[in-house]
């Protein structure tokens, strides 16, 4: 740019912008100030600066508002379109559920054989459970409400078919898994005792569409009731083994003293087996029978003392010694809990005691193992 045109770039701002002055007093004081064609320029420039910042600044601020009020709505949109598909689709659902209920069954009264026939089925799976105790409170059937419309009612009473059925299923395995427990505390393999229970039409079919077939039922329902008579079966089987065991205590309200194994010798100080229990109490405390059985000795025997031993069958034999007298003879049967002795000090001994032995197959068993597992299958 030449110096005439900056000659005459400055004239046009003087005209513009002429120079001016500017008092202000305070008090007693005056101050002048000059405002030179620049400071104008410069101030105007500014101003025009901040009201452009202000126009973009509410403008934005009322471009967002307007597309959040849009986005609002916008979603407002989206969810009841999202609440009328869930509802169409609860629908389809409902009616595909009704189709399928009116293929299955044909009719209402095909639905009612169906619910008869598994009810049938159900019925037999209940008297198996019969004289088992705890077995009718945890089975009872829950009421159905009368006042439901008949098609209604009849689906009430097929829900309450599954519930017991499932209610038989833990019932039944629960009670075994215990009686199993107890097998092992007492040192023993369950699965050699889980013979012997008593078996039905339930449990005698070869697989479960055998048993679907007999009932007349589905399968599946089927597969759940011998499952459930199938666990009963086996729970059958292992409380009639425990009640030959010898797992009940040869006497009450005395304490244990020497338990089984390596002790030293009361008389000789040594270490020596103790095969046994011991009891110590009163004088003539009575000694009962812990499994029912047949008296195989009553005697004397070398160290022990009066002696009385029943062989319970299935390889187990207790003995009972340093009795003070014996209340049964040899061939005799006895029940569990039935008295066969009272407490002495007789043979090998240091005082009034029952020294208690439980045999399986020829080998001397810790009797401890016995009493726990006794006492949990008496808890249980």
């Amino acid at each position: 740019m030449s110096k005439t045109d900056l000659g005459q770039l400055g004239g046009w701002m003087e005209s513009i912008f002429p120079e001016r002055h500017l008092y202000i007093r305070s008090g007693a004081e005056t101050h002048g100030y000059v405002l030179s064609s620049g400071k104008q320029l410069f101030l105007m420039l500014l101003g025009s600066a901040l009201i452009a910042w202000l126009a973009i600044s509410t403008a934005f601020t009322i471009f967002l508002a307007f597309n959040h009020g849009s986005g609002s709505e916008s979603q407002m949109l989206m969810m009841k379109a999202q609440s009328e598909r869930w509802i169409a689709d609860r629908q389809a659902r409902l009616d595909i559920a009704t189709q399928q209920a009116s293929a299955n069954s044909g009719s209402l009264d095909q639905l009612a054989q169906t619910v008869e026939k598994r009810h049938q089925g159900l019925v037999a799976l209940l008297k198996d459970f019969k004289g088992v105790p705890g077995a009718v409170a945890a089975l009872s059937p829950a009421p159905i409400d009368d006042s439901l419309p008949p098609i209604e009612r009849i689906y009430s009473v097929r829900a309450e078919q599954e519930r017991m059925v499932s209610q038989a299923e833990t019932f039944a395995r629960t009670r075994a898994e215990k009686l199993r427990l107890a097998f092992r505390i007492a040192g023993l393999n369950p699965q050699a005792f889980a013979g012997g229970g008593s078996g039905s039409s339930l449990t005698a079919a070869k697989d479960n569409k055998s048993l679907a077939d007999f009932l007349g039922v589905d399968e599946d329902f089927a597969e759940r009731i011998r499952n459930a008579a199938m666990d009963l079966s086996d729970m059958r089987g292992l409380q009639n083994s425990a009640q030959r065991i010898p797992f009940d205590r040869p006497t009450i309200g005395v304490r244990e003293t020497s338990g089984f194994g390596v002790r030293f010798d009361p008389f000789n100080h040594r270490p020596r087996m103790h095969s046994g229990q011991d009891f110590a109490g009163p004088y003539l405390t009575p000694i009962y029978a812990t499994a029912p059985g047949i008296v195989s000795y009553v005697g004397v025997r070398t160290g022990y003392g009066n002696v009385v031993e029943i062989d319970h069958g299935n390889g187990f034999k207790t003995r009972y010694a340093h009795l003070a007298s014996a209340s049964v003879r040899t061939g005799q049967r006895v029940a569990v809990d039935q008295r066969i002795a009272s407490m002495g000090n007789t043979g090998r001994s240091t005082g009034t005691h029952l020294h208690y032995e439980v045999w399986q197959n020829g080998r001397a068993q810790n009797p401890a193992r016995f009493l726990k597992a006794g006492d949990y299958v008496q808890q249980n």
